[in-house]
């Protein structure tokens, strides 16, 4: 669909907008004939009112949405920014639903984090029961995704009142996977064309460790939480992975940090032998991620294993007494049904994880499900998925703890963490709530700058690849420099 803004540059906002009411439309800049698909969206900032309006033209309906919000005595120029987005938003939106007929699940919102609107109305003084009028009249979410954007948002809230001024969290990036899997956009390598890489690379992040840890003391900061990702860290060979965390824990001080979490992935990297040294180096979280247990969904993914080993894993990994345990699933995947993903989600509940992430397919640029034609299950059908995980897991003693969103996704639904109480993964509330830092080291990650205190937040990006990662040890001492001077500067 062609979109012209006048008054304006805010593309994002609106292409999520678009996604959320036209997913298989993508955005195009550039003038359009009267009888095309396309909208104007207008933005005008008077004395007092800052009006958008969006006039909108599809399969030859014409349609058109108004908003305003009061911008005078807004002094706060990011705040001034987020009013003039919200105008824009509900413009556009207004302008759709009166088209489509459709009001998507999540209304106007169009963010990667709604959670954080029923948080900052909740840290206003409003009860939840006002937070839930506004989300619905305001914003016209629906009644289970506002429940989801409360619970959430009063989990992030509980950890951000935990969290001391100079605590970060520590991600470690291993991107390397067995094979890569259809749906996936990560930068990872498989190691069948990239095993002579996992050495090298091995080597220069441990001296970025090194200098990590020396940066981190100097500037007096304290590690609240670890996570090691990818990828999958498990590629790694258990001697491999013993030589890792022994170094990493020899170079940071962790004894304030409350969670110690190694993605696991899965089940082909899983032994009793690279388990048993993630406890002994005093990992207390690991994360199983089968996606699904239908075996014909997990060949359509490109994975090489069964339902029968996630199951096996499973049970060695509950042998072990892991004190956390979480698993991840997609719904949306590739061949997969409603019925599939309930006797997925079903059969998970079986096997005593205390977490379980219940992702919705984002369909990426940069995976293979868009090249092979693949039967990817409708947004009526993701939505009946996540209509039956919802009850299931609250049914089972889970709550939602973690929300967030992507482009593209199915049905423009959620990634939801599930727990049962007390069993919170605090790394995860703190980056997609952007609590504090989170210092990333490794190929194919950000890090990510928080100064909570005057709203502030920073990124650097790491080399996306091994390769590059291995051959730019500039790059990786440019990172910690301003993760350094950064942090420095919050203590002015």
């Amino acid at each position: 669909m062609k979109l012209l803004f006048r008054g304006h540059d805010d593309r994002y906002a609106l292409e999520q907008s678009l996604l959320a009411f036209f997913p298989e439309e993508r955005p195009v800049y550039e003038p359009a004939q009267p009888e095309e698909d396309h909208a104007v969206v207008s933005l005008h900032e008077g004395k007092t009112y800052t009006t958008a309006t969006t006039r909108l033209t599809y399969h030859g309906q014409t349609a058109r949405g108004m908003s305003r919000v009061v911008l005078r005595g807004v002094d706060d120029e990011y705040e001034r920014e987020r009013l003039r987005q919200k105008a824009l938003k509900l413009s556009f939106f207004k302008a759709a639903r009166e088209i489509t007929g459709q009001t998507p699940s999540w209304g106007a919102l169009t963010g990667i984090r709604p959670g954080k609107i029923a948080a900052r109305f909740l840290e206003q003084g409003k009860s939840e029961r006002q937070t839930d009028r506004i989300l619905r009249d305001t914003y016209f979410v629906a009644p289970e995704r506002r429940r989801l954007a409360i619970e959430t948002a009063k989990a992030g809230l509980k950890a951000k009142a935990e969290l001391a001024p100079n605590e970060i969290s520590l991600y470690v990036g291993i991107p390397f996977c067995p094979t890569r899997c259809a749906y996936c956009s990560f930068v990872s390598a498989s190691v069948e064309k990239s095993f002579s890489l996992m050495e090298p690379y091995l080597q220069v992040l441990e001296r970025e460790i090194t200098d990590a840890a020396r940066m981190v003391q100097e500037t007096g900061l304290k590690i609240k939480s670890f996570y090691m990702g990818g990828g999958t860290p498990t590629t790694l060979s258990s001697a491999q992975m013993d030589r890792l965390l022994a170094h990493l824990n020899r170079s940071f001080d962790l004894s304030g940090c409350v969670e110690y979490c190694v993605e696991a992935g899965r089940p082909d990297t899983i032994d009793r032998d690279k388990l048993q040294v993630l406890l002994d180096r005093g990992v207390d979280r690991i994360s199983v991620n089968p996606q699904s247990l239908e075996d014909h969904v997990l060949s359509a993914i490109g994975r090489k294993h069964s339902a029968a080993d996630i199951e096996r894993t499973m049970e060695l990994a509950m042998s072990m007494n892991f004190p956390h345990v979480n698993m991840d699933l997609i719904a949306g995947l590739p061949e997969d049904t409603p019925e599939g993903f309930r006797r997925t989600l079903d059969k998970c509940l079986t096997y005593g994880a205390d977490n379980i992430t219940v992702h919705t397919l984002a369909l990426k640029k940069g995976s293979r499900i868009l090249l092979e034609g693949s039967k990817i299950p409708s947004a009526q059908e993701v939505g009946e998925m996540l209509d039956y995980a919802n009850p299931a897991l609250r049914a089972a003693g889970f709550a939602p703890y973690y929300l967030y969103r992507q482009k593209y996704m199915s049905g423009s639904f959620e990634n939801v963490g599930w727990c049962i109480s007390g069993a919170e993964g605090l790394y995860n509330i703190y980056i997609m709530e952007e609590l504090h830092s989170i210092l990333s080291l490794g190929a194919g990650g950000s890090t990510k700058m928080v100064d909570a205190g005057r709203g502030r937040i920073e990124r650097v990006f790491h080399a996306k690849f091994p390769n590059e990662y291995i051959q730019r040890p500039e790059k990786l001492q440019e990172n910690l420099d301003s993760f350094r001077a950064f942090h420095e500067n919050m203590l002015k």
